[in-house]
């Protein structure tokens, strides 16, 4: 136990005691990291060093080595299109056990900026386009994270829409939208879950970049009582005495920064309160405490969490997940006993993207694709083919990893040197990927470059373009030829460019099925750039000399089985962090592809493969279609679970999906003379659609909140209250559960399979004083029903629902409708309260 604690002094107090005991340096040292994913530890009072690490849909920990594998969950779009409270928080339970498992303390997630823009290149990696949506999962999986004993990071705070200029860019939002919209979708992670961290964006917010902005003041600590820390995004402090004198507590990473000798300065020259300094401490120590390294101080979670199976966890979110759009004729589900032949065609059926791009990456131990799901699902007499069809991945994939062998060990992988200047072998160790990133650990001091070596197995007798991608200079050698000796040169200025996009380099290399190719790359490190970060990949690209050879190849399977399976999606070029997307269409051939084989098998099934919305110009020509996102490892086994009726589909959409490019009402992500104007004010997804149709325009695909399963249900008459009360004067805080309006609706599975209900409850008012959207999502709530079964779904309206912001939270007196339905365009059953 801490000396400086006594008996009945509370924890703040005795926070403030270990502060008033530190030294100026000692406090300024705490503020910076010590490293890319930890603090400092100060172990004359107990405290240890706190370990953080990218989410949001797997725990990384402290390095991107594939030998420390991780559970991947599927992406947070995913998540939200299981609309489950449940759900959400045993996808924060599962991270917390595996940041337990490798000794982190803090997960950096979820990421929560909402659905702005279709073309948003983190899409994949937000929840959805509704701030009652997003909201509630986050504080749903902010539960999770920390019933764990493991702290949550909601973020990037707040207007962090897009990744076009991302470290520049100003976002300009009015206060009404930036309440109602952007920060709403914040708030029940702060006020209900009780989140121990926010992150801090990199954009601006109306001039003010967010390390430096008001807004962590007002309202996260005031109104919404936030009592943790501020941590940065890497390198999003840009100033001493601004962000110091904000709310921001903690730069990263560290050693190096903006505050450290230079907040000492300013503190002693009055720029900076001491008291600031020691607010930001405090936060920090109360975080130590919460997580368990301060010592003498019990953490927050004291018995053992129940392990949970992370993979089950993981299979069943991709299937809750999975969002069926179209089911002609009842093709889904496929009768396993009535097939003898089945067509699995698609780059992405045997090459499936199972997670977003960029500091999301995660590195699972194994991931089960579409192929190899269906092939091990179906029984031995069915023949299963496969046909690329088109090419979808693009640039240098890693090798497989059974095709590597260690040519040192002889056994698996890649043997990796680390030399010095002399080119002496300073360490060596053996890896199983020939996708190498270093992100603060791993390569040891003196290194100055890479050495890595394989033999390769080629698969199948071709050219095959073997090749490398990075930043910076780099050798590559195949069977002791040098064919590349040069600098890769990033034209982008980005942060992180040879992870997110790396230019590349490729060589033909004739080789027969079997044969053995030696490869070996020696990399030179970057030693000047912000954070040390080196990425290295080696291996093949996919170059398709006759596009429409494969198309043939895949009709002709398809033409010949009892049902074909096209599994299409987007590629780490299209859908990563670091980017917007700049159109919505599949890659490649795939439309062509799709088109082609709905052409020739009425039983075509399309399974999509993508984070985001993507156009489907073929959608009314096909079978059936089941939107399937980054499923996770578990993706593969899923979705053939879903395709043979083991399991339902059970999504809805958290995002509208539109038909063409042109009919989305909010678009661009780029920003004009550095600002991004948010010009639609509350009309953002589902609203600006409504909106837009309100006005004689065009309509989307598929409505938010839309999906089908395989069993029908039918919704009584819901209760609904004929009054409300509302409070009499505004307040920053209207969501006590004794205001809430309870919404019964009853709900009977007519069909004969067992399924899942969602019922979404919206309000709306005809006669407004003020501009509203069209309708707005209230609540919602879901129901698991055997044929025949009934059941009723509790809803409950938060008095908020009601309010609109203006210089406070406002209540319009009066009858607003609530609307009972499926989706957002559902023919709604209606109802009348009146607000009082």
């Amino acid at each position: 136990m801490n000396p400086i604690q006594a008996a009945g002094v509370d924890v703040d107090a005795q926070i403030r005691n270990l502060v008033d005991s530190l030294s100026l340096e000692q406090k300024v040292r705490l503020l910076t990291g010590a490293d890319v994913w930890s603090t400092h530890a100060i172990p004359e009072i107990g405290l240890g060093r706190i370990v953080l690490s990218d989410g949001p849909s797997g725990v990384r920990g402290e390095d991107f080595d594939e030998r420390h594998d991780s559970i991947s969950l599927p992406s947070s779009s995913a998540l939200s299109a299981t609309w489950s409270l449940d759900a959400a928080r045993r996808y924060g339970q599962v991270l917390g056990q595996e940041a337990r498992r490798k000794g982190v303390h803090v997960v950096l997630g979820p990421t929560i900026n909402l659905h702005r823009s279709p073309l948003g290149g983190r899409h994949f990696e937000c929840l959805s386009e509704d701030p009652r949506l997003t909201s509630g999962l986050a504080a749903a999986y902010v539960s999770g994270v920390q019933s764990m004993g493991v702290g949550a990071t909601p973020k990037h705070y707040v207007a962090n829409d897009a990744e076009t200029d991302r470290f520049t860019a100003n976002s300009v939002v009015a206060e009404r939208p930036l309440r109602e919209l952007y920060l709403q979708a914040f708030e029940e992670a702060i006020t209900e879950a009780k989140a121990w961290l926010v992150m801090s964006a990199y954009n601006s917010t109306n001039g003010t970049t967010m390390s430096e902005n008001k807004l962590l003041e007002t309202p996260l600590s005031t109104e919404w009582g936030f009592d943790g820390v501020v941590v940065s995004d890497w390198t999003g402090v840009r100033s001493t005495d601004a962000s110091a004198n904000a709310h921001q507590d903690l730069e990263m990473p560290g050693p190096k920064g903006h505050w450290g000798a230079k907040l000492v300065d300013a503190v002693n020259e009055g720029r900076v309160s001491l008291a600031a300094v020691e607010e930001k401490v405090a936060r920090i120590l109360r975080l130590a405490a919460r997580v368990g390294v301060l010592e003498g101080f019990e953490p927050a979670v004291t018995e053992t969490p129940v392990e949970l199976d992370g993979r089950r966890v993981a299979r069943d979110t991709a299937v809750l997940g999975a969002v069926l759009l179209r089911n002609q004729d009842n093709v889904l589900p496929l009768d396993a006993k009535s097939l003898r032949r089945v067509a699995v065609i698609g780059h992405n059926a045997e090459e499936a993207r199972t997670q977003g791009g960029g500091s999301a990456t995660v590195m699972p131990k194994q991931v089960i694709t579409p192929l190899y799901g269906l092939r091990r699902a179906l029984p031995s007499d069915v023949e299963v083919s496969y046909n690329r069809g088109a090419k979808v991945a693009e640039g240098i994939q890693p090798f497989r990893r059974g095709d590597m062998t260690n040519p040192v060990s002889g056994g698996p992988g890649v043997r990796v040197s680390f030399l010095d200047k002399d080119g002496a072998e300073i360490s060596a160790e053996d890896r199983f990927a020939s996708q190498l990133i270093w992100f603060g650990l791993g390569i040891p001091e003196g290194t100055v470059s890479v050495h890595a070596t394989t033999v390769w197995t080629a698969p199948s007798a071709a050219t095959h373009h073997l090749g490398i991608a990075t930043v910076g200079r780099i050798s590559l050698a195949v069977d002791g030829r040098t064919a590349f000796d040069g600098e890769l040169k990033d034209e982008t200025e980005v942060l992180g460019a040879a992870l997110f996009f790396p230019p590349t380099f490729s060589t033909p290399v004739q080789a027969e099925a079997g044969q053995k190719v030696r490869v070996d790359v020696e990399y030179q490190l970057d030693t000047d750039g912000p954070i040390p970060f080196s990425v290295i990949t080696f291996g093949q690209e996919a170059i398709v000399e006759d596009p429409r050879a494969e198309i043939d190849a895949a009709v002709e399977a398809a033409r010949a089985a009892d049902a074909a399976v096209v599994v299409v999606g987007t590629n780490s070029a299209i859908e990563s962090e670091g980017f917007d997307r700049e159109n919505l269409d599949l890659p490649g051939h795939q439309n062509e592809l799709v088109e082609a084989v709905a052409a020739v098998n009425p039983r075509t099934v399309v399974v999509i493969n993508s984070g985001s919305p993507v156009l489907l110009p073929w959608r009314n020509k096909v079978g059936a279609i089941l939107q399937g996102w980054f499923g996770g490892q578990e993706f593969g086994a899923a979705i053939a679970d879903i395709l043979l009726g083991v399991e339902e589909p059970g999504g809805r959409l958290p995002t509208t999906w539109p038909a063409a490019i042109e009919d989305v009402p909010v678009l661009s992500t780029t920003p004009v003379d550095g600002q991004v104007v948010y010009s639609e004010g509350i009309h953002i997804g589902y609203r600006a659609w409504l909106k837009q149709q309100a006005d004689g325009g065009a309509a989307p695909a598929y409505p938010f909140g839309f999906g089908l399963g395989y069993t029908s249900f039918q919704l009584g008459r819901a209760h609904v209250p004929t009054t409300a009360t509302v409070p009499a004067t505004t307040s920053a805080q209207t969501t006590a559960r004794g205001r809430d309006v309870v919404v019964h609706v009853p709900v009977t599975n007519t069909g004969s399979r067992t399924g899942r209900e969602v019922v979404q409850v919206y309000l709306a008012r005809e006669a407004s004083a003020v501009e509203r959207p069209v309708r707005w999502l209230a609540g919602f709530g879901d129901i698991r029903l055997a044929p025949g079964g009934a059941g009723s779904v509790e809803v409950r309206i938060p008095a908020r629902a009601f309010a609109h912001y203006d210089g406070g939270w406002q209540f319009e007196r009066g009858t607003f409708q609530v609307l009972v339905g499926r989706h957002a365009e559902d023919d709604f059953q209606v109802h009348s309260i009146e607000l009082r």
